[in-house]
């Protein structure tokens, strides 16, 4: 069984999918695609038409989109499972992870973390004004999901899922700016969820650093 992972160091829906793999334990090697250059490798193109990250190659099994790369991990490769059994947790971790793709991903990372923390790190200054429309929107994301969340140790039930990996890793992003993790403390049980979820081997394993200057 081989498994290669093709991405960009920094892309938070790499990091998803590394976490599954992580949590399942399963092996693999990592290809540096960077979606950003002004030319991306022709035979990256032939596994991923569009460019983007991340692909997962297993044997001769071509997957890209990041909900259907942890999914298949979960589902066929070895190692304990991250979607529950029981119908409405299942549905209600599908969900959550539904909102934070449409709705979250773009404020919490784009425009909170990139502006305050990502172009910090590489000598730019944030354009205010976009990073308080993205705390705004963040704002509703969170307060959406803390509706949703059990309340417990994880998202979704009573045992890590999809829905953890998937919002924590845009998490790590959004609580790395000053103004993120504030906006995070008005959340009590999505705050305790992360103060928990974020002492994880392998979200310490992950974590992608940030660019020189």
């Amino acid at each position: 069984m081989g498994v290669t992972l093709y991405g960009y160091r920094y892309s938070v829906y790499l990091r998803i999918a590394r976490l599954a793999l992580l949590e399942k334990g399963v092996p693999w090697d990592h290809v540096e695609i960077d979606p950003f250059a002004d030319t991306i490798p022709a035979d990256y193109l032939a596994l991923q038409p569009f460019g983007r990250v991340p692909t997962l190659v297993h044997d001769d099994f071509v997957l890209y989109e990041t909900t259907a790369i942890t999914r298949y991990v979960d589902d066929a490769l070895p190692g304990r499972p991250l979607q529950p059994s029981d119908a409405r947790r299942r549905a209600r971790m599908n969900q959550i992870i539904a909102v934070v793709d449409a709705y979250g991903y773009w404020p919490m990372v784009r425009q909170v973390f990139v502006q305050r923390v990502f172009n910090q790190a590489r000598g730019s200054k944030a354009d205010e004004a976009v990073l308080a429309e993205g705390l705004l929107a963040s704002r509703r994301v969170l307060a959406t999901v803390e509706d949703m969340a059990t309340g417990g140790e994880f998202l979704a039930g009573d045992a890590l899922s999809l829905a953890d990996l998937h919002l924590g890793a845009m998490m790590a992003y959004f609580a790395a700016a000053e103004e993120g993790a504030a906006e995070l403390r008005a959340f009590p049980k999505l705050d305790a969820w992360w103060q928990t979820l974020k002492g994880r081997e392998s979200l310490a394993l992950t974590e992608p650093g940030l660019p020189a200057a």
